[in-house]
């Protein structure tokens, strides 16, 4: 295991959250957090820009408070993704309030982050970077980040398209340090498998988006709770990247997901979707191939508690196997 010193003991189960675009806000990230999970959100969810500090100012002051009524709790810290791309005007301005509230972790995303891990290396926060493939990673690991999140197929959103653990196994051929695993984790049972196959963390996202305290639409959460597997489309269509979205969201903007063409990636404005200007973001929804294990929207404490509870019952589960065959 590589988990970094800073995190060792504050969380309840081995899972980082993921930064849900839009979607995420203070109160999710509030209550993975109490909950013992790496909370999360992109940068550009606070908006316009002054938002940002207020996000991170009622973050910080409701840990600490949870942290205070309960030393012997344990609450974690949380992590902002900074989206390191040509149409993130604010990447400069959000990683400069990073630095200033000291931001334990930062989530990057696209490019090598150089310019995110000098600033968060200048009070000792860390970087966690995501991948889709070995040379992303080799790229990261050059640029100094801390950690690896590595998005292999069946993950929502921006996904890539190897199997996990074939991704795992490269990227450990040259890289000891912690490595987060995302795709199509919903249950605490997977988080173990995930640690099995030479992981640290888990990297859940879709879970949590049929969460109460979610920023997403009514009929999303609904439409995540009634989906499965095969109705996950895998399309570069909305964004120009190549990503996993659900089919009744596609069906409802008049579309057919069965002859989607490529996109290209001028269409990946992040500006225009954080303003409401980009209608793939608002109406085209990301989710992972996990959905058929969502079977009802739950408050964040409550998927937290399942997630805890299956996973301490694979770990007796897995301790049988060891006296087995071991």
């Amino acid at each position: 295991m590589s988990i970094p010193a800073s995190l060792q003991g504050q969380l309840s189960v081995p899972v980082i959250c993921a930064p849900l675009f839009i979607i995420s806000n203070p109160d999710l990230v509030i209550a993975q957090c109490k909950a013992g999970l790496l909370g999360s959100f992109p940068a550009l969810n606070a908006r316009p820009a002054e938002e940002l500090d207020v996000w991170l100012t009622t973050i910080k002051t409701e840990l600490a408070a949870a942290r205070a009524a309960d030393p012997n709790a344990r609450i974690a810290p949380y992590a902002v993704n900074q989206i390191v791309h040509d149409s993130n005007s604010r990447l400069r301005h959000d990683i400069d309030a990073c630095v200033r509230h000291r931001v334990p972790v930062m989530i990057t995303s696209l490019k090598a982050p150089h310019e995110v891990v000098e600033a968060a290396h200048q009070y000792g926060g860390l970087v966690f970077h995501d991948v889709i493939n070995a040379r992303h990673a080799r790229k990261a690991i050059e640029a100094g980040v801390d950690g690896l999140i590595l998005v292999a197929s069946g993950a929502g959103g921006h996904a890539g398209a190897l199997n996990p653990f074939a991704l795992v196994a490269e990227v450990r051929e040259f890289y000891d340090g912690p490595i987060a695993l995302s795709g199509s984790i919903t249950q605490g049972a997977q988080v173990l498998s995930a640690q099995a196959m030479g992981a640290d963390f888990a990297y859940i996202g879709t879970r949590f988006i049929a969460t109460t305290e979610a920023r997403a639409d009514a009929a999303y959460k609904q439409m995540l709770v009634d989906s499965r597997a095969d109705d996950i489309v895998y399309s570069s269509l909305f964004t120009g990247v190549s990503g996993n979205y659900l089919r009744g969201s596609i069906e409802r903007a008049g579309l057919d997901p069965r002859k989607l063409p490529e996109g290209g990636k001028s269409a990946m404005d992040f500006d225009a979707a954080v303003s409401g200007g980009a209608k793939a973001w608002r109406d085209i929804w990301g989710a992972g191939q996990g959905v058929g294990s969502i079977k009802d929207v739950v408050s964040t404490a409550e998927a937290a508690r399942r997630l805890v509870a299956e996973y301490r019952e694979a770990l007796r589960a897995a301790q049988d196997f060891t006296r087995d065959f071991a």
